[in-house]
């Protein structure tokens, strides 16, 4: 392992056992869906696990208790920029961090990792942990940001360096990101650990025969503008007028992010006959099942993108683009195709290859699968994750 902290530090976090840890995020779906594995790991090393969240119901509530933690409701609001609520939560995670004794946090999502490492830090709590899953929106396109934008961008940095500057690990998921923080002086370098993303349950994501016949193209994304969703709509257009037999599917819900994609907006492609949307779904892998080939146009600044991780474990090539956390998932020409951002005329020139060579979906959709055994198999990252954690 190579994230370099001091060597004092690593005596500490290596000798200074965790018994009580605080799983931080926004959203309570994530924990089951993303996180259940290294919740698992967690308690089988003897760790009571807290799982805080704002947006628990009874499903979501039962899936973390399922895992062996503890789900406990926080204060906190995912899309509000609204400082006196956001100080008014900070304040109440820090009392409910007191309250649980716990000896360890562990954030996720841009503003646990900002309020709960401070936070923690506030009350005392000796260990915090951070993961940054991609900077996100805020950090997108800065050239061509609105002064809203730059303003939120100035802040949130501020924000980041004071909160990481009390984290004994950063974890991220791709190096653009690592650059990024490091550069702005949001993190220190040593504290740093890089990741071949939040790990994928290989036995759970299997690979699946591809479909041929009609081809058929998935997207699987929160309907964020950032993710590419109107480029991918527009080469769909375009690739449908010379090949109306294949089929599109987009699979997702629209978000609370104001760069999201309206519902109006997508019932009209649906109508147009451009595309098929179910949705947010329970389970990806029929989705899936029923596609030929993964597309994520994103220039959103991703992490390391989980739909198309899980695309490539259950074999299906990718169609990407060259920008954070989307160039980690693609080796050009061997298990997929990597375009430019925000160009629909591309995209359906590489649709067209496929369409054109449908062998080519086979072979590609096979090496997807061997990369994703060979890097996102969660078992060898949370070995990762607990080792900088001092854990195992």
């Amino acid at each position: 392992m190579t994230w370099g902290n001091a060597k004092i530090k690593e005596e500490a976090i290596n000798t200074t056992p965790i018994r009580r840890l605080a799983l931080i995020t926004s959203q309570a779906f994530s924990i089951g869906n993303f996180r259940g594995p290294l919740v698992r790991d967690l308690v089988s090393h003897g760790i009571q696990v807290f799982a805080l969240a704002p947006d628990y119901h009874k499903e979501s509530r039962a899936v973390v208790s399922e895992l062996g933690a503890v789900p406990v409701d926080s204060s906190m609001m995912r899309s509000s920029i609204n400082p006196l609520r956001d100080l008014t939560d900070f304040l109440k995670l820090a009392k409910l961090l007191k309250e649980l004794q716990v000896d360890a946090v562990f954030s996720y999502f841009i503003k646990p990792v900002i309020y709960g490492t401070l936070a923690a830090r506030m009350v005392g709590i000796a260990k915090r942990f951070a993961m940054i899953e991609g900077a996100g929106y805020v950090f997108n396109d800065i050239d061509s940001l609105s002064w809203k934008r730059r303003i939120l961008r100035f802040f949130v940095s501020r924000l980041y360096r004071l909160s990481l500057s009390g984290a004994d690990v950063v974890f991220m998921l791709n190096r653009d990101d690592k650059k990024l923080f490091v550069d702005d002086g949001m993190v220190s370098a040593n504290k740093v650990q890089l990741l071949d993303g939040i790990g994928l349950d290989l036995e759970f994501f299997k690979p699946v025969p591809l479909v041929t016949e009609p081809i058929t193209f998935i997207l699987v994304a929160r309907l964020l503008r950032e993710k590419g969703i109107v480029e991918y709509i527009d080469a769909a257009r375009l690739v449908k007028a010379r090949h109306p037999e294949v089929s599109f599917l987009l699979v997702g819900g629209v978000d609370l992010n104001p760069n999201s994609i309206t519902e109006a907006e997508v019932c009209s492609w649906v109508n147009e006959g451009v595309i098929e949307w179910p949705g947010q779904v329970s389970d990806i892998r029929q989705w899936l099942a029923f596609s030929s080939v993964f597309v994520l146009p994103s220039y959103y600044r991703e992490g390391l993108p989980r739909s198309t991780q899980e695309a490539m474990a259950l074999g299906r090539p990718v169609i990407t683009t060259d920008s954070p956390g989307c160039r980690e998932t693609v080796e050009n020409g061997i298990n997929g195709l990597s375009i430019p951002v925000r160009d629909s005329g591309s995209l359906a020139v590489a649709m067209s290859y496929f369409i054109e060579q449908p062998k080519q979906i086979i072979s590609m959709g096979r090496e997807s699968r061997r990369i994703a055994e060979e890097r996102y198999d969660v078992r060898t990252i949370n070995k990762e994750i607990l080792a900088s954690m001092g854990i195992i």
